[in-house]
């Protein structure tokens, strides 16, 4: 029998650590982890090189002299895009399709946001019918809406005018930027608004002040894609613009090209005309495009 001292005095025994988990070696682990380095960058300097390489052919037949068969571009000139800029009317071509895009740029955002506000905060019986009417206008091609938006011009006596092509821009661009938008704006706390609402602002100034500063990405990436497609339409310029002083850039860029021959040093100088604006705005707001496409995509 045990007695209550012998328990006291029986010595403990501390149990065994557990034993450190074996790492596997680094080459198992890269073998099963992780792909080597080679594979990764192998295929993305394949696909870099067949990207930078069309590039690069433009610059050479931009910068090199006519009639010239040299690799590289030396010695370097600027008479190319001298001629396209001034014998080719390519500064007026510039300056129509600025205007076009900011114009088809500011009409989407606006309207897009007063939409994607009614989808994304409000309830009616039409609305899903109305979402999917939005959905099914994006199978629709831009050439299938000539003949009928030129009729409806040419009674409002707008063809030959900017605003036509603006016009039909926006139309093109506003049920996808709606879909957008109204993704954004659901992914803003309703809450936020009713606390504006309690402190004695109206829905107006409480989306101006509380839900338009969180939409920033969301409307830049809306406003970018919105000027990038009217900057680089074709179709809608070549069809209501009549008179050369107001073509766009695509439209000249056409010009460019005849059925006898064509200038291939005036084309690739006009082509990086069309480029550079394009790259620069997206070289500064792709960090608010990136945010704001993968906000949208979360809800919609």
């Amino acid at each position: 029998m045990i007695t209550k001292d012998a328990e006291i005095s029986a010595p403990v025994v501390a149990a065994p650590e557990p034993a450190a988990p074996q790492r596997r070696p680094r080459k198992a682990r890269r073998a099963w982890d992780e792909a080597p380095r080679w594979q990764i960058y192998l295929p993305l300097g394949i696909y870099l090189l067949f990207t930078l390489i069309p590039f690069y052919w433009i610059l050479l037949f931009a910068l090199r002299p006519a009639g010239s068969t040299s690799l590289v571009p030396w010695p370097m000139t600027f008479e190319h895009f001298e001629k396209v800029w001034t014998e080719r009317s390519f500064g007026t071509y510039f300056q129509n399709s600025v205007l076009i895009g900011v114009a088809t740029l500011v009409m989407t955002t606006v309207i897009a946001l007063a939409g994607g506000y009614a989808l994304a905060r409000f309830d009616f019986r039409v609305k899903r019918g109305f979402m999917l009417a939005l959905l099914c206008s994006q199978f629709v091609p831009g050439a299938l809406l000539l003949v009928p938006l030129f009729q409806i011009f040419a009674k409002l006596q707008m063809i030959n005018s900017l605003g036509s092509v603006v016009i039909a821009e926006t139309v093109f661009q506003l049920p996808l930027s709606m879909i957008l938008i109204s993704g954004f704006i659901r992914n803003v706390p309703y809450s936020l608004e009713e606390a504006a609402w309690v402190d004695g602002c109206n829905r107006f100034t409480a989306f101006r002040i509380v839900v338009l500063p969180l939409l920033r990405p969301g409307l830049i990436a809306v406003g970018s894609f919105a000027f990038v497609h009217a900057w680089n339409h074709f179709l809608f310029a070549l069809m209501f613009l009549s008179n050369q002083d107001k073509q766009t850039i695509p439209v000249g860029l056409n010009t460019l090209m005849s059925a006898d021959s064509v200038d291939l040093g005036a084309l690739a100088a006009g082509g990086i005309i069309a480029a550079v604006p394009v790259v620069v705005v997206f070289a500064f707001i792709q960090k608010w495009l990136i945010t704001g496409f993968s906000a949208g995509a979360v809800k919609g």
